[in-house]
């Protein structure tokens, strides 16, 4: 008899260990695998474009970060230099930007739009906060976001896509104002979906700037801890389980030109509280498909949200190949 119990005992532990193992396969399959091949290996060199690419994205960088420096609610002379200078770079592209005032500061989101011909109504929103924490110069958060921003409504300027680009920089993004009626992403959000517009997916660009290739130099969470590379070499691509069919989308199209290393991750928002840490979960609140692009940032960058994020610990090669990736498959995504 007790031989008998110990055979079925051991039938049980074997079912539940298979059912374990098939219940990690799916969730691996769902979540963590992504469609395309990382780019492997040494890079090779920047291209002569590319270089010029580095230094626009630098000299963003600078502006925002050194010139202007700290930019929020309590310093609302820098917070609207950083608008204008957004403003005027976007005029000098050929773009006509909209202004959107909101809150009794009358902040301002800036947006452009490439208007789409086949399927006008279907928008692709790439977006990027540009205001900082209180007395940081926010060189990675997000100067780099919006230097991103800026070089790929550059890239893409003049171009003729089916589904219609919107551009857009966001004031008020981080705290008191994150998740509350006066963040501009929110406003931006809950404007489409009053006006009815078919969001097809929108990108926010978190912190682009800081990459190493140390061993040991890239955190996680501990839930993912063991499931992504130790080496801080990479870009994210990070999306809720709703958002997971256009993240797999753009991380495809994004691997599809070899130019940077990417990961990606779909998950519960409830199990990974920091997916939702930028402008992205504004579209999500509203039903609109979203992913937040990222260096992951204090999970690699140790200046986060410090008098330390300077121009000068940002990875400008690094972030040249970002955005030309990123410029590609926003032009893919948007269709010829």
């Amino acid at each position: 008899m007790e031989s008998r119990l110990a055979v079925i005992a051991l039938f049980m532990l074997l079912a539940l260990l298979g059912t374990g193992v098939l219940a990690g396969a799916f969730i691996w399959w769902y979540c963590i695998y992504m469609p395309g091949r990382t780019i492997q290996g040494e890079l090779p060199p920047l291209s002569g474009e590319e270089e010029k690419l580095r230094d626009r994205l630098e000299r963003h960088v600078y502006v925002l970060s050194e010139e202007i420096g700290e930019r929020n609610s309590e310093n609302m002379p820098a917070l609207q230099r950083a608008a204008d200078y957004i403003a005027d770079q976007f005029r000098s592209f050929g773009y006509v930007p909209a202004i959107t005032e909101f809150g009794e500061k009358r902040y301002r989101n800036i947006s452009v739009e490439l208007h789409g011909r086949e399927k006008q109504d279907e928008v692709i929103v790439i977006g990027a906060h540009y205001d900082t924490v209180w007395l940081t110069p926010g060189a990675d958060d997000n100067a780099s976001g919006v230097a991103g921003l800026l070089e790929i409504a550059r890239a893409l300027a003049g171009r003729h896509f089916a589904r219609t680009l919107r551009f857009i920089a966001f004031c008020n993004e981080e705290e008191p104002f994150y998740g509350t009626d006066e963040m501009g992403s929110q406003i931006s959000a809950q404007r489409s979906r009053g006006h009815g517009e078919k969001i097809v997916v929108m990108f926010s660009l978190e912190m682009i700037g800081y990459y190493s290739n140390e061993p040991g130099s890239q955190r996680y969470p501990d839930v993912i801890r063991r499931l992504y590379p130790e080496r801080a070499n990479f870009i994210a691509f990070v999306a809720n389980l709703e958002s997971r069919k256009m993240l797999h989308q753009a991380i495809a199209r994004f691997r599809e030109q070899g130019v940077f290393p990417s990961e990606g991750m779909v998950a519960p928002e409830w199990l990974v509280p920091d997916i939702r840490r930028s402008d992205n979960a504004s579209y999500w609140k509203y039903n609109y498909p979203a992913a937040m692009i990222t260096d992951t940032s204090n999970y690699r960058n140790n200046r986060y949200h410090s008098v330390g994020d300077v121009y000068e610990t940002l990875d400008y090669s690094s972030m040249a190949r970002v955005v030309t990736g990123l410029s590609g498959m926003a032009g893919a995504i948007a269709g010829k």
